[in-house]
């Protein structure tokens, strides 16, 4: 039987390590760092951004997690994030995947999953 994609991303504590890279990435990145570095001075702002991704990327992806968070239409209106922003996220997602070795069709099914959200996200 195949494996769901909750376990080939490591359960709840591979989502969690996935998230904190993902985020730090997200801080460092030239194009995302100016909408993600304030979170640094508001630890739990942070907190709770990584804790609804955790619970998105888990409900999303087949695990036990209930995700409480806003649909994402609500969650970035009025952030009016670029294609290029956008981009920029998702190159750090799959630099983020490949650094914890997380196998290719791991990586692909996360990326085709990012591109339904992209309507969701890009200019709101």
């Amino acid at each position: 039987m195949e494996q769901t994609l909750y376990t080939r991303l490591g359960g709840q504590p591979g989502i969690k390590a996935l998230v904190d890279d993902i985020i730090e990435a997200h801080m460092t990145n030239p194009t995302l760092g100016p909408r993600f570095l304030p979170y640094r001075e508001r630890p739990g702002d942070l907190d709770a951004a990584k804790a609804h991704l955790c619970e998105f990327l888990g409900a999303g992806s087949g695990g036990p997690e209930a995700y409480t968070g806003l649909d994402m239409v609500a969650a970035h209106r009025g952030m009016n994030i670029s294609a290029a922003e956008y981009m920029a996220a998702l190159d750090d997602i799959m630099a983020t995947l490949a650094n914890h070795e997380i196998d290719d069709q791991t990586c692909k099914d996360v990326l085709m999953i990012s591109f339904t959200l992209k309507s969701d996200i890009i200019g709101q």
